[in-house]
């Protein structure tokens, strides 16, 4: 990762400051503030702010005047029962804003998840800088035949170099021509008098996917545990899992009991359909179901079978 000088000054002096509040907050997370978590080449998180907490979500759901005088395990009692049955809406009562630094091909499937608010670093008219990603040689796979949008057998080493100087040559070229384009020194004056500066917001276009942009990023508790089911997955991109497990380590700070719940109810549980469920039903009372009569087609019956098997080796 690299962090300009003056951004790490400007770290260490925000973890400096101390706040005094009467606003709950709570200290695993606030060991967390402002630090950059290391991702891919070039990435980051950190947390910029944050609102709320585990008693947070039982204050809304109870909809009381502060934390009141139930006991630790009717809270998370109360919670648990809130992720199992789905009750959304006390998860959303918490907030969190996020700094975060990754490539921009990342960024736009990141964006797919349209509850939060988001403000991206803007190349029409600041320019980015020469930072781009490239995959390490074990992540290098050729396409997949049975998923369209997943990778299969690694590439031998002599093909990842092969690939991985490709990928550099063309992002290190389409920088040169973008600083060509741009024609600025850094005080915005033309270095070649004679050629044109060409306007930020079109030379920006000349650049690769794999370079890095930024954004704050800000979304409740609800929608950012819908965000992480779908990112931590194993069948998610590695590029955008590992944010996810970044932004994980946070949320487990943040609000554990929340968290475990969510572990327990979403993350490791499983959804059966009611031809599944029959399915079960049928194998408890010793028989063999026809999955096929129960409406399950050659591959739900797979999912079905990789549900049960995950759920046998659960501990």
């Amino acid at each position: 990762m690299s962090l300009k000088d003056a951004e790490q000054a400007a770290i260490a002096e925000a973890r400096a400051v101390q706040h005094t509040t009467r606003r709950p907050s709570v200290p695993a997370l606030e060991e967390l503030l402002f630090s950059p978590l290391e991702v891919l080449d070039h990435g980051f998180v950190r947390v910029i702010d944050y609102m709320g907490d585990d008693d947070a979500i039982v204050q809304a759901a109870r909809v009381s005047y502060g934390r009141g005088t139930s006991k630790l395990r009717d809270d998370r009692g109360l919670i648990r029962y809130l992720m199992r049955h789905r009750h959304t809406t006390p998860f959303e009562m918490c907030e969190i804003k996020l700094h975060v630094k990754l490539p921009i091909f990342v960024a736009r499937q990141w964006i797919r998840h349209r509850t939060a608010n988001v403000n991206e670093y803007s190349g029409r008219y600041s320019i980015l800088d020469r930072e781009f990603y490239l995959p390490s040689p074990d992540q290098l796979g050729e396409q997949s035949r049975s998923n369209r949008q997943g990778r299969d057998a690694k590439l031998s080493p002599q093909q990842a170099a092969q690939v991985l100087k490709l990928l550099r040559d063309d992002a290190e070229r389409c920088y040169d021509h973008y600083e060509e384009l741009l024609n600025e020194d850094e005080c915005g004056a033309a270095k070649r008098p004679d050629d044109p500066q060409l306007a930020r917001e079109l030379a920006r276009m000349n650049l690769t996917l794999n370079y890095y942009t930024q954004w704050y990023w800000k979304i409740d508790l609800h929608n950012l545990l819908h965000f992480l089911a779908l990112r931590i997955d194993a069948h998610a991109q590695h590029e955008i899992r590992v944010y996810g497990d970044a932004i994980a380590r946070i949320v487990q700070a943040w609000v554990p009991t929340a968290w475990e719940a969510f572990v327990d109810y979403r993350l490791h549980a499983a959804l059966f359909s009611r031809g599944e469920l029959a399915a079960i039903q049928a194998r408890l009372r010793g028989e063999q179901p026809d999955l096929h009569a129960l409406g399950l087609s050659a591959r739900e019956q797979r999912e079905f079978e990789a549900k049960l098997a995950g759920a046998a080796l659960s501990p």
